[in-house]
């Protein structure tokens, strides 16, 4: 199982320079090809970044009925610990977030293009090394 981080989604809804891997890839998981958990509240980031509420619509479809993509909600003690791992490796929040959910699901890696990522005990993966 591998964690999705949020900058994937975004780069393909704001047509950024890689939303063609990132597209393949999530087709992928929509069709489940590939099993991967994202985090409730790197879909609160996108929904607030996107802004639009046409664009969030669709995205949530889009999450809804995506076959390989399962949701994971954390709770208030998640988040206590997911601070406390914040200040001990000076990621930020939604970083040690991603970390933290993870850890706890036992993921052997994050797809990301983040690269705070690298020096963590979890492989980091681009889209392309995915798909």
């Amino acid at each position: 199982m591998m964690v999705v981080d949020t900058n994937i989604f975004l780069e393909t809804m704001l047509n950024q320079n890689r939303a063609d891997e990132c597209e393949t890839l999530l087709k992928k998981i929509a069709i489940g090809e590939l099993s991967v958990v994202v985090s409730r509240f790197s879909i609160h980031a996108i929904e607030a970044i996107i802004g639009k509420g046409e664009l969030i619509g669709t995205f949530l479809r889009d999450v809804n009925s995506s076959i390989g993509l399962r949701l994971y909600d954390t709770n208030t003690q998640d988040e206590i610990a997911v601070t406390l791992f914040q200040e001990a490796s000076k990621l930020d929040f939604d970083d040690a977030l991603q970390y933290f959910v993870a850890k706890k699901l036992g993921a052997e890696s994050i797809i990301s293009f983040d690269r705070d990522f690298d020096n963590l005990d979890i492989k980091r993966l681009e889209p392309n090394q995915v798909i």
